[in-house]
């Protein structure tokens, strides 16, 4: 039982690097079926009040992830307070757009489509899809769709915040890294008695 936190503090990362690659999936498969140059998943850092850039597919992909700028910030900042979604075709001609922000990020949209990533009665964070071509007006079947995709973000990133806090508590002196330092040292029932709350602990990450 020696190797027992090292097992399960690789189970919580396999877990968490699944949940990245569903989110990277999601914003590459938004951008391909909307033709845009971008997609992105922002998520809300509640302690830091903050958005950060969690997935990127297309222009940005190489520099984005992991910047930050403050939640009530732009569009995405706008969508997350208010929790609707949004279409704007000229981001000139619309006040919510901080072009500052744009520009700290290394690129500046014309226009966006955007949707608060919901789970229960929490925002997570945003989807955006920036610069699909103007061929035609945004239709109600496109913004269906969109919201599509932000309910499987909101899902991805639901779960990805599961697993970092399941890390966090194994890697500090949270309850779950003491529960897993004690059981190395118990009798083999009491091992096997943790080793099933361990499993479900694991088919929660699931």
């Amino acid at each position: 039982m020696t190797d027992l936190r090292a097992a399960v503090a690789a189970g919580v990362l396999g877990a968490e690097d699944g949940y990245r690659g569903l989110l990277r999936a999601t914003v590459e498969v938004a951008r391909a079926i909307f033709h845009a140059k971008a997609s992105s998943v922002l998520l809300l850092d509640e302690e830091a009040d903050e958005l950060v850039f969690e997935a990127v597919a297309g222009e940005g992909s190489d520099s984005l992830l992991g910047q930050r700028f403050p939640s009530s910030t732009g569009v995405a900042g706008w969508v997350l307070v208010t929790r609707q979604p949004l279409v704007i075709d000229d981001l000139t001609q619309d006040t919510r757009f901080s072009r500052t922000a744009a520009e700290s990020t290394g690129y500046v949209p014309r226009g966006l489509m955007a949707v608060p990533l919901l789970v229960d009665d929490r925002v997570l964070g945003v989807l955006e899809v920036l610069d699909r071509p103007n061929v035609e007006p945004f239709s109600l079947a496109e913004m269906d769709l969109l919201g599509l995709f932000g309910n499987q973000a909101a899902i991805a990133l639901d779960l990805l915040q599961r697993a970092r806090r399941a890390r966090a508590a194994l890697d500090g002196e949270g309850e779950l890294a003491r529960f897993a330092a004690r059981l190395e040292n118990a009798s083999e029932e009491r091992q096997a008695a943790g080793l099933e709350l361990l499993r479900a602990l694991e088919q929660l990450l699931d």
